[in-house]
């Protein structure tokens, strides 16, 4: 649904010739240049525009003869969470503009020293005529900071000095644990607030601010949105775009406004009411900030907004087709605010002058709406006002959450309809509508969410955890996600309030103690004052205090200041804390510190019996959980700063049984599927690995650690197909032609979809073409969703919005298949033009590492996004990836480089070229990523052949066998492949029989005429016992571990996966000789070579089975294996004579209990005791049917539920 139509915007849409010349310069472009250029356009995300604005006011204070310094502070948190990490980068930058940045060590703390900026010039020896401050911070940043704004406002800036406060507001709640407004907090500390739409006026809102701030005396507000700093666009650095106009109609008091000491209070409020709010006002009239952007003398409706409220705006005009001729015909005037608090009087009212109504469109709680009656209210002639609700008092635009381009098109084609019926805008509604009945309709097909998660190796996975019966309360960090896992945690608090809730608690329950999960950046920033709170409570808490060694929640910062283990300890103890406990990765290390002589050390595997011996003190104690960030120790091995393992673990897809009980021990998302023809078993993700090993504790013999020199994953030294042997690719015929061009990309956080939307960013801005990009990452980095929008047009004044309007976008690049068919991404397509590429590779959800048999419905998911699509092209592009670079992160690229050939991307190749080259990470192997991805649309079985003849010594993949589905596949097929595998597992006899028991149920199941009602799938009930069967007969005992782990396909598989291996130790537990745990339940030993030579001999005692001399089945897990096999061959025969029309969906059920029975030891022994209760209710329910339940087909847990 093109909506290609476009307000008029002066500010934005011409580029002048210098603009042209400067950005025509491409092949000497730096990624710090967008801060060095000082004329032209350059590329900027919000983020990089913050940090570029303090230099354009140093320059611009330079110019005028000015010599002034610069001081930033402030607290990261998104959507301000990677600018500390921006303004490092720029520190040489900085420095040479006079431009200090220090970290506050908290928001209020950093906004004190902002405060202390101004006061430089109170004192002589003043190095500069004045300091200009940046304050910056999360929303909940900004009312903590209430005190320090409302003082440091009162007293006021310096005259060459000035302070914009930069709030940090997240509309959506995408990543924070409650939606913020920053208005109202500033409002409250009378601050005056710039609200910017786009990044464009974020230069320039932020220039007119400190001049504002310098005249007027005030702080001022700068609203950030996540919409606009994760968004990307060319904005001009024309300097003539902001000249300061000081106001003629303002009488400065005596004394002027600016700080001053000696000051009383009583002055300071004086002053702030009476006079510096009034020149604010008087300073965005002089400069004309507020603008009526659409005139019209014969206007009946006014429409006023603001901040990105105009961008939406501008979008659903578009959307309804109307331009700004049609606008004026329909009686429309349109005025855009710059500083929505206090809103200048005198431009309103001009505006008003002639209107009926007025419309007020602004997001979450109303500002503009309540200031624009007070100040219209007096008037003999006024418009009926009205914004979140109409004028009956119906609600017609929400105050939660975002409102978006739809919300609006639907309000302002209502105001436009109830006085012209205008055909235009009414085919263009109906049409959007239809775009949301079509979504609805999708929702037919069966589709999973991407929620955010532990990082592989995370801390957290193991820290998070409490003992049986106790319960732990979350915090502010990443362990806030284990609010939505199993781990007996509940609740949270804000930023350094973590466990003082308890201190409410304590005196009213029975509960005698909890766990607090605390951050070390959460301690520092103020968590140790409620530490030192509960110790004062005498209440019994043990703090769990997270030591990772980086700011992980905002992209691996290190901790504001001086913070090690020893000196944490120490200040806890002197806090009172009565007893402090170590629990660490690396003990050892731990032992070489100058730890406190009282303090032990313990091992992870220790943590659940150190976390009961503290629950049962009094007091507070505190366990430091000692662990590097697994994000920051990939970025450390990456720059070479921290030493790479040479072990690696690999597990023997031949002994895994499926259990999952690896994915329990570790909660790590580098445990994948690997579909066999018993089940889903696990594989480890070696690319995403970070080496935490904590799998290797699941209860499992299929664990092999092996010792590497360098591994098949990671080794970049070179091309599997040299680049000279890309044939010449004919040039695809690009969409240049189209004004305006949109893809969507999408995918999981840490697979460059944020590099891809950079580079097409670059690449349309190197043509010198119009171009947003808005990357919507949330908690992204935590394995959430990514969605970028990448908007390029002629000029950039035809761009409005950042994100991609509904049924909007042109291409759909699926990286990750899940996140590209959920309903945000599929609202962007429109099924009669919109192009799909999808990556095909399965990436289970996090509900994999809690969930053995989550769903994961691929082929669903697939058809929703081809529904959705004129067309659609689907590969496994993760394998080709593999197969080509031997790394899967280069898929993105390689996904370019594809649809830039099907001719999906509106800019040259030789322009993304240029775009990698300037981004400087790996150039050479994205370069071929991106010719591969060429080279694969234009000829998938050329490219496929060549693979083929790849050199046999690097292996690509480990040999595989095809591998049939057993509940697709055909069944006298899957038949035959299980008695083969019997036949290897004892013997002829052993498969034959099992054959014969099978076709026994077939032929019964043939006579009978009822199947049909129930099942479309033939034979269903034989299906389902042939499988459960084979589970039973082929029980993964000591002999078949041992004839396992001797076959030649495991060792060809580790060396396909490990080229150069050595030392390789099998992990696994002895019968006799297990350790039992804290938990009480065995743990496992590793092994080396003489394991090895073992398995052999073991494996041909397999004869042994089944006879007395068999010691195994004198186990407890051997004569239970024997019972449940007899008892379920008891069960066939039942089911063979009993079953009838009314019982037959519960034989089903009975027939696949024994699929539930998985893993090893104690893993199966708590399965059988748990499938027990269910044969149980089964039989109860096969043997007293209900029809209703029988006929209507409920789901199994529904019929289990009901038997019970």
């Amino acid at each position: 649904m093109s909506s290609n139509v476009h307000i008029f915007d002066p500010q934005t849409n011409t580029i002048d010739q210098a603009e042209r010349r400067q950005t025509s310069a491409a092949a000497d472009l730096s990624l710090l240049d967008k801060y060095r250029a000082q004329q032209g356009r350059v590329l900027l995300s919000g983020v990089q525009a913050l940090v570029r604005l303090p230099l354009m006011q140093a320059a611009s204070d330079k110019a005028q003869g000015i010599e002034t310094a610069g001081f930033i502070s402030g607290y990261r948190g998104s959507p301000l969470g990677a600018l500390d990490k921006h303004l490092w980068q720029c520190k040489d930058l900085l420095e040479e503009a006079h431009i200090h940045f220090q970290l506050g060590l908290n928001e209020d703390l950093g906004a004190t020293s902002v405060w202390g900026s101004q006061q430089v010039n109170l004192f002589e020896k003043a190095k500069y005529a004045g300091v200009f401050g940046l304050w910056y911070g999360k929303g909940p940043g900004v009312d903590r900071c209430g005190d320090v704004f409302k003082h440091a406002n009162a007293a006021g800036t310096s005259a060459w000095g000035g302070v914009l406060a930069v709030a940090g507001d997240d509309h959506a709640c995408k990543s924070s644990s409650l939606p913020h407004q920053s208005e109202f907090a500033f409002m409250d500390a009378m601050m005056p607030v710039l609200n910017p739409a786009g990044i464009q006026e974020i230069l320039d809102y932020g220039l007119y601010g400190w001049a504002l701030s310098r005249y007027s005396g005030c702080w001022v507000g700068l609203k950030a949105i996540a919409e606009q700093m994760d968004a990307s666009a060319s904005v001009s650095l024309d300097t003539s775009r902001v000249k300061i106009r000081l106001p003629t109609d303002f009488v400065m008091p005596e004394g002027g406004l600016n700080i001053r000491w000696p000051d009383p209070p009583i002055q300071q409020e004086a002053r702030l009411h009476h006079h510096k709010l009034a020149a604010a006002q008087a300073f965005v009239r002089a400069n004309q900030l507020d603008k009526t952007v659409l005139t019209n003398p014969d206007a009946w409706l006014g429409i006023v907004t603001t901040g990105k409220s105009w961008l939406d705006l501008r979008q659903a005009m578009a959307d309804l087709h109307l331009d700004e001729a049609h606008l004026r015909s329909l009686g429309v005037r349109i005025y855009k605010v710059a500083m929505s608090w206090p809103l200048e009087p005198e431009g309103i009212k001009t505006f008003a002058q002639g209107l009926r109504e007025l419309w007020v469109i602004e997001e979450k709680r109303p500002l503009l709406e309540p200031q624009i009656k007070d100040i219209l209210y007096g008037l003999a002639r006024r418009p009926k006002i009205t914004g979140k609700y109409d004028a009956q008092g119906n609600r017609q635009l929400d105050s939660t959450l975002e409102l978006t381009p739809v919300d609006i098109s639907r309000v302002l084609a209502k105001y436009l309809q109830g006085r012209h019926q205008d055909k235009q805008i009414k085919a263009r509604l109906q049409l959007l509508e239809q775009e949301t009945e079509r979504l609805k309709a999708l929702n037919t097909l069966a589709h999973v969410e991407r929620t955010p998660h532990f990082c592989s190796g995370c801390p957290h996975n193991t820290s998070t955890r409490v003992p049986e019966g106790s319960r732990a309360v979350a915090g502010i960090g990443c362990h806030y996600m284990v609010n939505w896992m199993d781990r007996q945690t509940a609740t949270f608090t804000h930023m350094g309030g973590e466990g003082v809730t308890w201190i409410g608690q304590a005196p009213f329950t029975e509960e005698t103690h909890i766990f607090q999960n605390l951050g070390d950046g959460t301690y520092y920033h103020s968590g140790s004052l409620a530490i030192r709170a509960a110790v004062a409570a005498q209440v019994n808490i043990t703090f769990k205090l997270l030591y990772n060694d980086a700011v992980a929640m905002t992209g691996g910062q290190p901790v504001d200041g001086p913070l090690d283990v020893p000196s944490l300890i120490r200040q806890v103890i002197a806090e009172g804390v009565r007893q402090v406990v170590v629990v660490a990765e690396d003990v050892a290390a731990m032992h070489a510190l100058d730890l406190p002589a009282q303090v032990p050390v313990y091992e992870r595997t220790e943590l659940d019996q150190v976390q009961q011996d503290l629950r049962q003190q009094t007091g507070v104690s505190v366990l430091v959980y000692v662990q590097t960030c697994a994000a920051e120790k990939r970025r450390r091995r990456k720059n070479g700063r921290l030493a790479e393992p040479s072990k690696r673990f690999f597990i023997n897809e031949a002994v895994c049984d499926a259990c999952g009980d690896c994915s329990v021990q570790s909660n790590c998302l580098s445990i994948i599927p690997k579909p066999s023809l018993f089940g889903r078993k696990r594989q480890i993700d070696q690319s995403s690995c970070n080496k935490d090993y904590t799998c290797a504790q699941g209860f499992c013999p299929s664990f092999v650690s092996v010792e590497v020199a360098e591994t098949r994953v990671g080794n970049k030294t070179q091309l599997k197909i040299p680049l000279d042997s890309i044939p010449d690719l004919p040039a695809p015929h690009l969409p240049l032609d189209q004004e305006v061009w949109r893809v969507l990309v999408t995918g999981v956080g840490g697979t460059g979809i944020v590099t891809a939307s950079a580079l097409l960013g670059m690449a349309a801005h190197l043509e010198q073409k119009g171009v947003t990009t808005l990357d919507q990452t949330g908690l992204a980095q935590k394995f959430g969703a990514v969605m970028s929008h990448i908007q390029i047009a002629t000029h950039q004044g035809q761009l409005s919005a950042p994100r991609i309007a509904l049924a909007d976008a042109d291409v759909l690049i699926g990286v990750d298949q899940v996140v590209a068919s959920s309903d945000e991404a599929l609202s962007r397509l429109d099924v009669h033009t919109s192009r799909s590429v999808i990556n095909t590779q399965v990436v289970m959800t996090a509900d994999f590492t809690r969930q053995r048999d989550a769903s994961f419905p691929a082929k669903s998911m697939q058809a929703r996004i081809q529904a959705a699509s004129a067309q659609y092209q689907a590969l496994n592009f993760t394998q080709w990836a593999q197969k080509l670079l031997g790394e899967s992160t280069y898929v993105n690229v390689l996904m370019l480089g594809y649809a830039y050939q099907l001719g999906c991307l509106p800019v040259q190749a030789s322009s993304l070229e240029t775009a990698i080259r300037i981004n400087q990470v790996d150039v050479d192997l994205n370069l071929a990523a991106f010719y591969y991805g060429r080279w694969l649309a234009f000829d998938p079985q050329g490219l496929s052949k060549l693979c083929k003849q790849l050199p046999v010594k690097q292996p690509l993949e480990a040999p595989a066998t095809l591998v049939l589905d057993p509940q697709t596949a055909p069944l006298a097929d899957l038949v035959d492949e299980y008695a083969r595998y019997l036949t290897d597992y004892q013997d002829a006899a052993y498969a034959q029989a099992y054959v014969k028991a099978i076709q026994a149920v077939q032929d019964q199941e043939a006579q009978w005429p009822f199947v049909s009602r129930y099942t479309s799938t033939p034979y269903a009930l034989t299906r389902a016992l042939a499988i459960s069967y084979v589970h039973l007969l082929a029980v993964k005992d000591e002999y078949e571990v041992a004839r396992l782990y001797s076959a030649p396909a495991f060792w060809q598989q580790l060396a396909a996966e490990f080229p150069d291996y050595k030392r390789v130790r099998v992990h696994l537990a002895l019968p006799g000789l297990r350790h039992i745990s804290t938990k009480g339940v065995p743990t496992k030993g590793n092994f080396g070579a003489w394991m090895f030579k073992l398995f052999p001999l073991l494996a041909k005692a397999k004869t042994l089975r089944g006879t007395p001399w068999d010691v195994f089945a004198y186990t407890e897990e051997g004569r239970q294996h024997q019972h449940w096999r007899h008892l379920f061959e008891q069960d066939m025969q039942r089911l063979l004579h009993e079953t009838q029309a009314n019982n037959y969906q519960y034989a089903l059920a009975l027939a696949a209990w024994p699929q539930e029975v998985r893993g090893f030891g104690h893993v199966r022994l708590q399965a059988y005791q748990q499938v027990s209760e269910k044969r149980a209710a089964l039989w109860r329910a096969f043997e007293r049917p209900q029809a209703d339940w029988v006929q209507t087909g409920h789901k199994l847990v529904e019929v289990i539920q009901r038997a019970s």
